[in-house]
């Protein structure tokens, strides 16, 4: 099936809410003549979301400037607990968590305005990265949001990603056009995709670039995916983030995309260890795969990491991260959060 993103709409909302709820857990099903584990929501895994997001809101743990985090990465970590909020539901401008979403996009907006445009940090080398989770969030907000900024916001930001796409099709630390990996190329796939989807024009030449840079940092052997075309070994959270990218673009059924999954599947059961390499990065990108791939392998990978997850979070609902605990609380609500199916990112 060819995945595509739908805007969330109020009735996308009705139809998820009376879905009934997944429940993680050991029943099976039976499913082409084979035992399917059936991952669902317990009320562990609910409450866990709850209170990661009661955190989130916390007079202190959100800045006085609406930001999160108080690393190098601030927008990301606020790209990403915006995107938490939006997972479950809530809605900016309205209900429990509407004032604190409305003053984590403000931050977003005013960046962009003090930046020309540019909403990542500057001088950084996650500043694309930042720019285009940016992007991911606001054009995820647009349709809930009464803001009319986030329109002509998103259109700008639209724009610098476009002009920094070089001439193999991918993105790197800066907005320019100069090299590129597979990581901040993902990144920005991710970013266009979810704008095209909200209404932002993105030229069909721009995605079809991205998606051949893409291919071209397959492992020929493997069928693993490396950081560049033609350097270093290929890598679980790389794979991840290039099968997903495809997925996207509309390849899921492309052979690079099953040998990825493939890839992604017989690698060492470590990869669902707390301390694995980049796990957060890691399983952000791989359960997203794995749900867009079949019931099956969602079924199979789902309760493994969100065990781990769950027993990873803090007595005051918070997760540790590599870059920071809004970054590990957001992003762990993500992961955990894939059968909620609220944001479109997470549609089938």
């Amino acid at each position: 099936m060819t995945y595509k993103y739908r805007l969330l709409t109020l009735s996308l909302i009705i139809i998820s809410l009376v879905q009934l709820p997944l429940q993680l857990g050991s029943q099976e099903s039976r499913t082409g003549g084979q035992a399917v584990r059936v991952a669902r929501l317990t009320p562990e895994v609910r409450k866990a979301i709850t209170d990661g997001l009661a955190y989130l809101a916390k007079p202190g743990v959100q800045n006085d400037d609406g930001s999160w985090g108080g690393g190098s990465n601030p927008v990301a970590e606020t790209s990403l607990s915006i995107m938490a909020f939006l997972l479950k539901g809530y809605v900016p401008g309205r209900g429990r968590y509407g004032r604190v979403m409305d003053r984590g996009l403000a931050y977003l907006l005013n960046k962009s305005k003090q930046q020309r445009g540019f909403i990542g940090t500057p001088n950084n080398h996650a500043g694309m990265y930042e720019h285009g989770l940016a992007i991911l969030a606001l054009s995820e907000a647009w349709g809930q949001s009464k803001n009319p900024r986030i329109r002509n916001v998103l259109r700008r930001a639209v724009d610098i990603t476009l002009r920094a796409q070089n001439k193999a099709g991918g993105w790197r630390y800066n907005p320019q056009p100069a090299d590129a990996d597979l990581s901040m190329t993902v990144m920005q796939l991710v970013a266009l995709n979810s704008a095209r989807e909200s209404g932002i024009a993105v030229p069909k030449s721009t995605i079809e670039r991205a998606t051949k840079y893409v291919l071209s940092c397959q492992d020929e052997i493997t069928g693993g995916f490396k950081y560049m075309p033609n350097t270093s070994e290929a890598g679980f959270a790389r794979t991840a983030a290039g099968v997903m990218s495809l997925v996207m673009c509309g390849q899921s059924r492309h052979k690079a995309t099953l040998r990825g999954l493939d890839f992604l599947k017989a690698y060492p059961e470590k990869k669902f260890d707390k301390g694995f390499p980049r796990f957060h990065y890691s399983h952000y990108y791989a359960i997203q795969a794995m749900y867009q791939s079949s019931e099956a392998d969602f079924q199979a990978w789902y309760p493994k990491v969100a065990a781990t997850i769950l027993a990873q979070q803090s007595g005051d609902g918070s997760w540790s991260g590599g870059h920071g605990t809004a970054y590990g609380t957001s992003i762990s609500i993500l992961v955990l959060g894939v059968p909620y199916r609220f944001l479109p990112i997470y549609q089938r």
